[in-house]
């Protein structure tokens, strides 16, 4: 899906921003679907980033690794930028900026896939998220201990919007056309586009 939104808008020979690298599944699934891309990867792990090294393999010379956050990536222009399963980490009071140097990164036009946890943050609708969530990895085996270490980062650690207002801070950020692509569950996936 995310190959296919970006490759709507993104040239040929395109440059993609990639915040929240680390591991380096999503770079490559990229690189192969698209041989001319170029991609600058952004992560605060060196181990992640270790990682996403070994994972790219043949594609490690169209792909550049930086340690850091938004503001340790280049300065582009970038003709798309992805962020997947990353932003529930931003603290609330750094999401916005974070997104504004996304924006400022990106040429006018250019696609932006954002993916993360989202759901109503109003009780009791809050709480019956992340009990559908942790419900959800049970029944696909994960340790019981793991499930309830996850209840807790969810409910105390994890920075999670309501999707209604990651619309409006998308907007606030500069994207303009924000669409819903993708709901499953407790993860949301929105595409936007630099104005």
């Amino acid at each position: 899906m995310v190959s296919l939104l970006l490759a709507e808008r993104t040239p040929p020979d395109g440059r993609v921003l990639v915040l929240g690298a680390g591991g380096g599944q999503e770079l490559k699934a990229l690189a192969e679907a698209h041989p001319g891309w170029s991609f600058d990867g952004v992560d605060p792990s060196s181990d992640m980033l270790r990682l996403a090294e070994e994972v790219v393999g043949p594609h490690a010379a169209r792909i550049q690794l930086h340690e850091g956050y938004i503001d340790d990536a280049p300065e582009g222009p970038f003709d798309a930028a992805t962020s997947i399963l990353t932003f529930h980490f931003i603290p609330y009071d750094q999401r916005l900026e974070t997104l504004k140097q996304v924006r400022r990164r990106l040429r006018d036009g250019a696609p932006f896939v954002l993916v993360h946890l989202s759901f109503p943050q109003a009780e009791p609708e809050r709480s019956l998220w992340i009990a559908r969530h942790v419900a959800f990895g049970l029944s696909n085996g994960t340790d019981p201990a793991h499930a309830e270490s996850a209840r807790k980062a969810i409910g105390s650690r994890l920075t999670i919007l309501s999707p209604e207002e990651e619309v409006t801070m998308l907007g606030h950020a500069g994207f303009s056309n924000v669409s819903l692509f993708y709901a499953g569950l407790s993860i949301k996936g929105w595409v936007a586009y630099a104005e």
